[in-house]
Order: structure tokens, then C-alpha cells, then sequence
């Protein structure tokens, strides 16, 4: 095995669609895991574009990611709100709602919410 991995995410080992086109996954996989970078469209919702492919109430995945472009705001199951810009890291637990705020398109990528993000249950 090489000790140098190159992949890019415009050629992803896996592409995951969101509900209604409002964006879509690229998945790449290393060594180390996967690692995804997330298109989210203006409009996009978890509980109405991703929630109806996992099959719960809200998102159950852990992230840990950078926002390259766009904001997006995050509420926990609790209540907690944070609201996420181009360049700010990331962290959120299991159990929230996001979405996209603005017009313009939420780019993220993540180290280790996206192995089974989008993923259709069953």
C-alpha cells in the first residue's frame, strides 16, 4: 500500500442525493475512514431532506466539520441554537435539525458524521 492517498471529492467514491435536489454528499474513503463534503442548497432541511432517507426525528450522527461556504444554523433536540459560517469548525452532537440560511448554497465537510449520512435506512 502507498503512503501517499490522493482522491477528489468531483470524483467521489460515493454520491448521495438529498430529497427534492436540495443538495447531495460526496464521500471519499481513506485509509483512515471516510470523509464527506456536503452541497446543501438554499431551502435545504434536515427533517424535510435528509430525515425522510434516515427514517428519524432528527439528525442521529456526530460531525465534526468546516463550513467552506455559506452559513447554516443547528438546533439540538434541546433547544441549543448555533448558526455556522464559511470558515468556522464545527462540532455537534447526536440529535438536532439544520438548515440553510440565505441564498447561497452551504458547503461542509465533515471527518466523522458522514460514513452513513444520507444513507436510506433498512
Amino acid at each position: 500500500m502507498t503512503g501517499i492517498v490522493k482522491k477528489n471529492f468531483d470524483a467521489a467514491d460515493e454520491t448521495r442525493p438529498f430529497e427534492d435536489g436540495k443538495g447531495r454528499l460526496d464521500l471519499v474513503s481513506g485509509r483512515s475512514g471516510a470523509v464527506g463534503r456536503a452541497v446543501f442548497e438554499p431551502g435545504w432541511q434536515w427533517s424535510k431532506h435528509v430525515g425522510p432517507i434516515a427514517g428519524t426525528a432528527s439528525c442521529q450522527a456526530s460531525h465534526m466539520g468546516y463550513i467552506v461556504s455559506g452559513r447554516m444554523k443547528v438546533v439540538m433536540d434541546d433547544g441549543e441554537t448555533k448558526e455556522y459560517g464559511a470558515g468556522d469548525y464545527m462540532e455537534v452532537e447526536p440529535g438536532h435539525d439544520a438548515w440553510v440560511l440565505g441564498d447561497e448554497a452551504c458547503v461542509a465537510l465533515d471527518w466523522t458524521g458522514f460514513a452513513d449520512y444520507a444513507k436510506p435506512s433498512g
